[in-house]
């Protein structure tokens, strides 16, 4: 008897162990395909929170058990790798299994944000818009500010004389889409939106066609951002650039309605002969060349059209009214456009 038990023992004991082996493994994958809910898209894991406080917490909204929460301490003995979780702002969905959730929270994946500087915006705007993004820390708190995080390359000349600090950073930062993680400084933005401008201004200055009448790459970023203003229409903007060039090449005023309305503070949607009149240093119907820096941001295509304009015999163009223009040689044709689609659609009003 004694001799049959010695030897179906130790059988007994194996079977109980991979039985108890295969019990434990499923309680784990049963506890680890538990349903998480959460109540907002985003969940912030704190700095120093470890799985023990999150199954507190699920605890509390009843979503586990104590006893639930007792096996995840013993499954994460076993996997202490599994409890490395890493603090942030975490995009989440609902419902998420609880192994799905931890592997989130050890990844470091956490939610991206993005904000887009627009082509044609003002730098006032882009300053506006900043302040209303979400998990920005915001630490610039005037738009002077900006200024300490400019570079100005020695080729680009002394700054011309502006009224306001705002205009001298005009155009400075590159339209784009930027992407931040929650907390991120607002001045890292401006700054990376800065260099890409940097970048991107000196590729079209070396890119440039020989002969044009620039004098180094701001005067360039000026005139881009002329282009932005007139002409949303990419295809167009060579033509539009060859008629300010062409207007600088002999002397003419360029005579451009955006310049006008940069200067102006009480623009309404309407520019009246007192505008034109007024003697602002961006007014060009006033002064001859280019005003004294950008009026916008400014978009690749608009630096390309600026550096590599096409070559024509225009010196005007006046809008359709569908986002295209009609290009004119000489004042009589543009005086003929003009009356045709400015006047004429006047009259129909």
């Amino acid at each position: 008897m004694l001799r049959r038990l010695s030897y179906w023992l130790p059988v007994l004991l194996v079977f109980l162990l991979v039985a108890g082996n295969s019990y434990w493994q499923q309680v784990q994958q049963r506890l680890l395909a538990m349903p998480i809910q959460f109540t907002d898209e985003l969940f912030e894991l704190r700095a120093g929170a470890s799985a023990r406080q999150l199954c507190e917490l699920w605890q509390q909204q009843q979503q586990l058990s104590a006893w639930q929460c007792q096996q995840l301490k013993f499954h994460l003995r076993q996997h202490p790798e599994q409890a490395q979780l890493q603090q942030g702002l975490y995009r989440v969905s609902s419902p998420m299994s609880l192994s799905q959730v931890l592997a989130l929270f050890r990844s470091g994946r956490v939610a991206q944000f993005s904000v887009t500087l627009i082509e044609g915006e003002t730098l006032v705007q882009s300053w506006q818009r900043f302040a209303q993004l979400p998990y920005l820390q915001q630490d610039l708190t005037q738009i002077t500010e900006l200024q300490q995080l400019l570079r100005w390359p020695a080729e680009w000349g002394e700054l011309a004389p502006m009224p306001e600090l705002a205009q001298q950073m005009e155009g400075l930062f590159f339209p784009d889409t930027y992407f931040y993680t929650a907390n991120s400084k607002a001045s890292s933005i401006w700054l990376r939106a800065h260099l890409a401008l940097l970048t991107q201004l000196e590729q079209a200055w070396q890119q440039r066609q020989p002969d044009l009448p620039l004098q180094n790459p701001y005067q360039l970023l000026t005139l881009a951002s002329i282009i932005e203003k007139e002409s949303g229409l990419q295809a167009e903007r060579g033509l539009v650039s060859s008629v300010f060039v062409n207007r600088l090449n002999t002397g003419m005023r360029l005579q451009t309605d955006p310049t006008v309305i940069y200067g102006v503070a009480d623009y309404n949607g309407r520019i009246t002969r007192a505008h034109l009149r007024d003697p602002h240093p961006y007014n060009t119907y006033r002064h001859h060349g280019l005003p004294p820096g950008p009026i916008s941001l400014v978009s690749l295509s608009a630096l390309k059209a600026a550096a590599a304009p096409e070559q024509s015999d225009y010196y005007y163009f006046v809008s359709r009214g569908d986002g295209s223009h009609v290009f004119s040689q000489t004042l009589e044709q543009h005086n003929s456009a003009v009356r045709k689609y400015i006047l004429g659609q006047n009259n129909e009003q």
